[in-house]
């Protein structure tokens, strides 16, 4: 098969995108495939010719575009496949706001959270009690994430947030265990524990990515009714958000009740991934 491998793209992203393409392109090519790689950011204006010229489109990047929607329906106006959610889920799930407006309506429990579209000034106050995350309305990887303990680090963690992009999220902290669950195919995959390094607020970006990053256990050791809740919630979100294929929905357990805090469309792929690494327990076939 002539499969497009399309990453890297101009978000902050980029690096993570790049990372696990190695990967993928490495796997496609051993499994007899033949593999253009395609980066955005370099060639744009050719994305339709050589969408047309492929089998199919494996799309690996993060933010925007890539998760926002845009290279699917670019990919979908000359009859191109390619894996995972579609042009109008990808939008809606890269939303983190919108996002959670569906879980909510869907009575799935999420975070209590205030949008910020325009960097405030001085006499703004937020609607929610300390601590609380600040992070960019639409991305990953938690670049641009901080949590805030005190009023007088709340309007610099959100310029930071503003340096980066146009809107804010800011979201009620809840203390506890952080679980994924991954989606494969319509059905909830076993539950993955990460426990962050020592001296680490929250599961960040060097946890994410670096070698020596957090723990990831596999299946996760928490109750059979807790792992089966979870896995009917990322079902449910995953069917709120009208996703298909494959996703990666992120929980906190928090004194017993699970809380959805994001769902991904294109889970990272690089070697330190959530989805690639996993330290395996008994029973743990496959995770994404």
């Amino acid at each position: 098969m002539n499969i497009l491998l399309i990453a890297g793209g101009w978000s902050s992203e980029r690096e993570v995108s790049l990372s696990g393409a190695r990967k993928i392109e490495a796997s496609l090519r051993s499994l007899g495939h033949q593999v253009r790689f395609f980066d955005p950011a370099l060639k744009f204006d050719e994305l339709l010719d050589a969408a047309e010229a492929a089998d199919f489109a494996f799309i690996n990047m993060h933010g925007s575009p890539g998760e926002d929607g845009l290279i699917q329906v670019l990919l979908d106006s000359v009859g191109c496949p390619y894996q995972g959610a579609g042009a109008a889920a990808s939008f809606l799930t890269l939303n983190k706001a919108a996002s959670k407006l569906l879980f909510r309506k869907a009575g799935i429990p999420t975070p209590d959270w205030q949008l910020v579209t325009s960097r405030p000034d001085p006499s703004w106050r937020c609607t929610l009690d300390l601590p609380v995350f600040v992070k960019p309305n639409s991305g990953g990887s938690s670049v641009g994430m901080g949590l805030v303990k005190k009023e007088k680090t709340l309007l610099p963690a959100l310029n930071e947030v503003f340096d980066l992009c146009d809107e804010a999220i800011i979201e009620s902290y809840k203390p506890g265990v952080e679980l994924t669950c991954g989606m494969l195919g319509g059905k909830a995959l076993p539950l993955i524990m990460i426990k962050p390094k020592a001296g680490a607020d929250f599961f960040d970006y060097a946890n994410k990515y670096d070698a020596d990053g957090a723990e990831e256990i596999c299946p996760a050791p928490v109750d059979e009714e807790v792992t089966e809740r979870i896995q009917e919630l990322t079902l449910k979100a995953n069917k709120a958000l009208g996703l298909s294929g494959y996703s990666r929905a992120d929980f906190i357990l928090s004194d017993g009740e699970p809380w959805l805090l994001e769902v991904n469309t294109l889970p990272g792929m690089t070697p330190t991934s959530c989805c690639r690494r996993p330290r395996p327990r008994s029973g743990c076939l496959s995770t994404i």
